[in-house]
Order: structure tokens, then sequence, then C-alpha cells
């Protein structure tokens, strides 16, 4: 019996070496080309390697963005991969999860506060008084129920001039929230005192988290829906479900 046994767990084991031996090669590998690319471009930030899901191809991150290379690091593709079989998206999922953002270390102090029903889920908003799209946000916004609602007031001056101004005395108003809604459905702007804004910082805030347009929306997982989205598109991702990773415009090829 002991016999007849032997040469199965001689296999197992036979196994389990050969593929820790393919693993830790694969590791050396990863880790060799990772710091030929940096000896290669010193001055880019290049974070991590890894193989793609492309035979030959490398998937390089480098802070924010995702670019693919072969073996050699000379030639690059910038763009997203896409599996033509299940028609997904790829890249969309690694940038999403690449640009999340921890909700809790969020200034909430510095931003508006809406509450909604009884507030439990929880979305940050950086927007801009005078921007169109942000406008059509807080419509879809206000079809959401128990949710809490941080706005922080993030102004393109070069976009729009009058924005700064404007976001001034909305935050200088007795009831903030109030006349953050007032303003957007209505273009009703507050009377008062000026007073100490937060605009500065949310400004270099911005910066630091990679947010450069408005409207952007941050959930409380740390996704990141960038642009307006719809009270159904803004509920599906608050139940857990994830970005989309099929693209809106999936390239075909001929013969689909």
């Amino acid at each position: 019996m002991r016999k007849s046994m032997r040469a199965p767990l001689v296999m197992v084991l036979i196994l389990v070496s050969a593929a820790s031996v393919v693993s830790a090669a694969s590791s050396a590998g990863d880790a060799e080309m990772e710091a030929r690319l940096k000896e290669l471009y010193p001055s880019t930030r290049i974070s991590a390697v890894r193989p793609s899901e492309v035979s030959g191809l490398y998937e390089v991150t480098m802070g924010r963005n995702v670019a693919f290379t072969d073996p050699t690091g000379r030639y690059f593709i910038f763009g997203h991969l896409f599996d033509m079989k299940e028609q997904k998206d790829l890249t969309a999922q690694r940038l999403s999860d690449l640009n999340r953002i921890d909700f809790a270390r969020l200034p909430v102090l510095d931003a508006i506060k809406t509450v909604r029903g009884d507030g439990s889920r929880k979305l940050a908003v950086f927007s801009d008084p005078d921007c169109p799209y942000c406008k059509g946000l807080e419509g879809e916004l206000a079809k959401l129920d128990n949710v809490t609602v941080y706005t922080f007031l993030y102004p393109l001056e070069g976009l729009h001039p009058e924005a700064k101004g404007k976001s001034e005395r909305i935050w200088c108003a007795s009831n903030r929230a109030n006349a953050w809604s007032e303003f957007m459905t209505m273009g009703k702007l507050p009377n008062g005192p000026k007073c100490a804004t937060p605009i500065e910082r949310i400004n270099q805030l911005a910066g630091s988290l990679g947010i450069n347009g408005t409207p952007t929306l941050i959930l409380q997982d740390g996704s990141l829906i960038p642009g307006a989205a719809s009270a159904t598109e803004i509920e599906r991702r608050l139940a857990g479900k994830g970005a989309p990773i099929k693209a809106a415009v999936t390239p075909r090829l001929k013969g689909d």
C-alpha cells in the first residue's frame, strides 16, 4: 500500500517544486525588467512592472498611468488592452484600482456637507459653480436617498473667471448646503460678509489626487467617477458593483 502511494506523492512534490521554480523565475524576470526600464528611463516614475495578458508584453505602471512594452523596453504601447472574446476593457479596471483614493483621509471639514435621508452612504464631489456639467450632476445627486454628499468647491478659474468669487460667497453663507443648492438650481447667490475659505487648500488637494476636471466624484470605496454620471450609475456604484470594465465603444475586428 505504501509503495503504491509513493509514486503519486513524488509526482506532487515534483509539481510543487516546479511551480515554485516557475514562480520565482517569473518574479525575478519582473524585477529584472523593472530594473531595466528604470535604467533606460531614469526620469520616469516607474512603480510596477508585470506580465500582461498578452504573451511577450509587459504592463508598466507609471504613477496613475499604464502602458505596455516589449521585453527590450524600447517599444511602448499607450492605450487600453481589450479582451475581444469577453468584450472587456482590461485596462479600465486596472486604472480604477491604481487611482483609488483613501476616502477616510479626505478633509471633509473643507467640504459642504449635504445629508439626504439617513446619510449612511457617502460620496465626495469636486465641483465648480460655473461648470454646466456640475449643474447637471446636481440634478442627478438630488435623486439619491440615504446619502451624505461632501462638495469640495473647486473653481477652475482658467475656464470660469468668476467661479472663485461665487465659491467664496457660497462658502461664507450661513447655510452652505442651501446656498450651494440654490445657486446650482436657480442661479441665486447669497449676500453676506466675507470669510476665510478652504479653496486654496482644495486646489492643492485636487492636485495631489490627480483631479484636474469637474465634476469628479469619489465614492466611499475610493473609486472615482470622472465627469457627470446618472443617478442610476451612481446608485450602481454605491451598491459596490465596481467600475464598469466593458468599454462604451469597443473596437471591432473584421469578422465580428
